[in-house]
This record gives C-alpha cells, sequence and structure tokens, in this order.
C-alpha cells in the first residue's frame, strides 16, 4: 500500500456518516474518573515501552485517543520522543494538557487525521481508541494510520478481546458504544492494512469500576511494511 492510498482511506462518503458526539460527550463526563477506574495498566505500559524502544530519541509519536495522557503520551514524553495526542473529548484534552505539558494536543476526530498536516510519524500507539469505532471503520483507520507512518515505522495497538460490533454498554455511569474482534481475525484485520505483526501479548484485566467487568486486552506490536 503506498502513502497516497493510506492517507486517503477516508472518503468523503465515510465522513458523511460519521457522528461520535455522544462517545465524546460521554468521556467529557467521565474526566479523570477514567484513570481511577482503570488504574495500573501494566499492558499498555508494557506496550508503550516497547514502541518507545523501537525509535531513537526525538522521533515523532502519535497517540491516537490520546484520552488524560496517562499513561501513555507522559511515558512517550519522557522516553524523549516528540508527542501528538489527538482525541474527540475536549474534557481529556483539558487533562491530557495538564498531565503532560510538554506533548501537543488536538481535538480531533481519527477520521479527519488525513486532512491535517500533523505526519508523517515513525510511531504511532492507538491503545484502545479504535474499539470505540463501528467494525466496518475499524481497517478505514488502520489503512489511514498505516499511510500515516514513515516507512518502517512501528504501531502499538491495544484492543479488547470481544466478537461485537457498535455495542452499547454502560462505562462510569454513562453509554459508550464498542466494537471488537476475537484475536484470530485482529490479526488479520491488522495484516490486511499492511503491516506485520513482530509481537504480541495478552493481559486479563480487571477494572477497579464495579460496572466494567474484566476483559481480556491484547496488544500487538506492529511494524509498516
Amino acid at each position: 500500500m503506498s502513502t497516497t492510498e493510506g492517507n486517503q482511506a477516508y472518503t468523503e462518503g465515510d465522513r458523511a456518516a460519521i457522528d461520535r458526539a455522544g462517545q465524546a460527550d460521554a468521556f467529557d463526563a467521565i474526566g479523570d474518573r477514567y484513570d481511577e477506574a482503570f488504574p495500573h495498566k501494566e499492558g499498555q505500559l508494557a506496550a508503550g515501552a516497547w514502541l518507545a524502544g523501537q525509535l531513537p530519541a526525538g522521533s515523532r509519536v502519535l497517540d491516537v485517543g490520546c484520552g488524560t495522557g496517562v499513561p501513555t503520551a507522559r511515558q512517550l514524553f519522557e522516553a524523549g520522543h516528540r508527542v501528538t495526542g489527538i482525541d474527540i473529548s475536549p474534557g481529556m484534552l483539558k487533562l491530557s494538557r495538564d498531565n503532560v505539558p510538554g506533548a501537543e494536543f488536538h481535538r480531533m476526530d481519527i477520521a479527519d487525521l488525513e486532512n491535517h498536516d500533523l505526519g508523517p510519524f515513525d510511531g504511532i500507539t492507538a491503545f484502545f481508541a479504535l474499539l470505540m469505532l463501528p467494525r466496518d471503520e475499524i481497517p478505514v483507520a488502520l489503512r489511514m494510520l498505516h499511510g500515516q507512518l514513515n516507512p518502517g515505522g512501528v504501531l502499538a495497538l491495544g484492543m479488547v478481546e470481544a466478537d461485537v460490533d457498535d455495542f452499547a454498554i454502560p462505562f462510569l455511569g454513562n453509554t459508550i458504544r464498542v466494537s471488537g474482534y476475537l484475536r484470530d481475525e485482529l490479526r488479520q484485520v491488522v495484516r490486511d492494512a499492511g503491516f506485520e505483526i513482530a509481537g504480541e501479548e495478552s493481559f486479563t484485566y480487571a477494572p477497579a469500576s464495579t460496572d466494567v467487568p474484566p476483559e481480556i486486552q491484547i496488544f500487538l506490536h506492529c511494524r509498516r511494511s
């Protein structure tokens, strides 16, 4: 896949059907309770450390769905990288700017990333951001991220293993919509988007919140092929 193809993954028709206002409102309401409900994050930290270690200091790294900036944007910034974070939630972005003042943050939907001159990047993290998309949009988003990477660039991807598509769930007193795959299908979707899978880890994660059930988190270490 060429960079041009990757950068044109979202067509105008694709964008016309996108409405994530409800997702943004939910995360605005959740705010810093997110970090209280999801402490520790060993898998995310390990995947972030893998990506940070693949790149020379000063590399440009994009954190997709940066949330509060903790732990990933902070981890990557402290590892000496130039970090750009994007998120659709103004409330989350305020927290991320407070938590990681040395990084750069933008209010942006992943579908609009290709229309802004932010890239290319040497590395990208997408920890549970693609989980918030309808299933038919996830391959499109992956192809777009592929196009945002420099040749040989790396992607650290985190997903929850679940056979669901745009499924409404209660989440910290709000409702969000999530999608996912079983791991074999997830691997295939990632490969079809043009990535080589260099490694994989999975973790059983039990959130501190009582209304969010335990989950299997899958982290893929990917390289643009």
